[in-house]
């Protein structure tokens, strides 16, 4: 009797015990379900994904296990100093300075969205450059994005900087309208990219920022629009190869960052901005009504060289019976990497990016470039000079993350590239100098300050 009591007792015992550990297993779940909740800042349920961080070639990305989300850093930070010949009329100094600190932070969500805020804090002045979202279709072909960001006008312009064959782009690109407010259509595929956008105002530096505004205060004018599109056809485009011709059109309206309303001003310094003179200077074209751009692309590359050109033409049509007046240039460079390397082209974007370096060491790049600009238009009485840059590039590439760049640049400036009468550009009749390109002596081709330069850039992206 006893022995059959034991044995009601411990299966009593047993079943309590597994009513015990059953009850703790719905308690633990309770409570990592709760865990699974989080609540913000604000006090509202939010879903939680962990995620996994790595170095991806130097850059921090943190990314979920489904991948439906990714959170990343893109810095960079250009150390530039160059020395310039003593033989300029118009003296230089030789000097330093941080040419970019970039500061991004990009993430993608919902597995189709985008968003993306960079700056510069270079010159100890904040410069917004892109802000924008981006929502991508699943075919991944097609993309809509709204912000600040790069019109779709000019190869060399959209190319990051970091990518860049040069110090500096060339003369022409200051033709690009560059970025802007707006929204823009992208479809891209193995043969053709096709691009257009609606754009408004710039919004990245202060000065642009606070005449924008006054004239909407003061003025009450319309900011301006531009419609701005690009096409590129790839006949070549494999791992080894590419063929590259690209058009691009803009049509535009004054913009109220312009310090004169209803005005266009075109001006640029010679392949550095250590160097702080605009040689090429239109100053203050008065009584725009709109303006048309043209450019055109020709980039082509196999292995290890490549080479990349583009013709920029602006056509500014004035009010009433003033005549339009036209601006041009171009530009031509190639590059060779002489250790294997391998040049890479984007397809998406239609533009070159990061090179393939030949060995674990790095690779060593040289790179030529011809570029001319033409500001004036004597027909219509703008005189902003012209000028025309030969460059020779060494460039280093040691790592995915860190560049040096060796350019010397010849800048050869016409008599009228005087910058807007603030410049030497020959001498009179007296010997001495002289800012008036009529009372310059010098024979055509050459009155104007011509110089060399040499300038060394160390760059790091993370």
């Amino acid at each position: 009797m006893n022995h059959k009591l034991n044995k009601m007792k411990i299966k009593l015992h047993t079943l309590a015990v597994a009513l015990i550990l059953y009850n703790i297993g719905l308690n633990a779940q309770e409570t990592k379900q709760k865990d699974s909740v989080k609540v913000n800042q604000y006090g509202q349920e939010v879903s939680a994904l962990s995620l996994s961080g790595e170095s991806q070639d130097g850059f921090l990305k943190f990314t979920s296990k489904d991948n439906s989300y990714a959170f990343w850093f893109d810095n960079r930070v250009y150390f530039d100093g160059a020395v310039f010949s003593n033989k300029a009329l118009n003296p230089i100094g030789n000097g330093v300075t941080i040419r970019r600190a970039r500061f991004a932070i990009k993430a993608v969500m919902w597995n189709n969205w985008y968003g993306e805020v960079d700056v510069d804090f270079a010159g100890s002045a904040l410069e917004l450059k892109d802000a924008y979202l981006k929502y991508t279709f699943d075919s991944g072909n097609f993309n809509i994005k709204a912000g600040h960001f790069r019109e779709s006008f000019g190869m060399e312009t959209l190319t990051t900087s970091r990518y860049l064959m040069f110090l500096e782009r060339s003369y022409s690109s200051k033709l690009d309208p560059s970025r802007h407010l707006g929204v823009q259509l992208h479809y891209a595929n193995d043969r053709y990219l096709l691009t257009g956008g609606v754009h408004f105002n710039t919004v990245g530096e202060l000065e642009e920022v606070t005449f924008s505004q006054d004239a909407n205060k003061d003025l009450g004018k319309d900011e301006g629009y531009s419609l701005t599109g690009r096409a590129a056809y790839r006949p070549i485009l494999d791992d080894e190869k590419v063929l590259h011709l690209g058009v691009a059109a803009s049509y535009r309206t004054p913009k109220t960052t312009a310090e004169v309303p209803d005005s266009y001003r075109f001006s640029t310094r010679s392949n550095t901005s250590i160097n702080r003179k605009k040689y090429i200077d239109t100053d203050d074209i008065l009584n725009v009504d709109n303006m048309n751009l043209l450019g055109l692309e020709l980039a082509g590359s196999y292995k290890g060289w490549m080479f990349q050109g583009e013709y920029r033409n602006v056509n500014i049509n004035r009010m009433g019976a003033l005549s339009s007046i036209n601006l041009n240039g171009f530009y031509m460079q190639s590059g060779y990497l002489l250790f294997g390397g391998k040049y890479n082209y984007n397809a998406a974007d239609g533009e070159y990016t990061r090179i393939t370096r030949g060995k674990k060491y790095g690779d060593l790049e040289v790179a030529l470039r011809y570029d001319y600009v033409d500001a004036n238009d004597m027909d219509a009485g703008i005189y902003g000079g012209s000028a025309e840059g030969y460059t020779v590039g060494l460039n280093y590439h040691v790592n995915p993350n860190v560049k040096f760049m060796l350019n010397y640049s010849y800048n050869n400036h016409d008599r009228y590239a005087n910058g807007k009468g603030k410049l030497y550009i020959g001498h009179d009749i007296n010997g001495n100098l002289t800012k008036d390109p009529a009372a310059a002596v010098e024979t055509k081709g050459n009155a104007g300050d011509d110089f060399g330069m040499l300038a060394l850039r160390m760059e790091i992206d993370f």
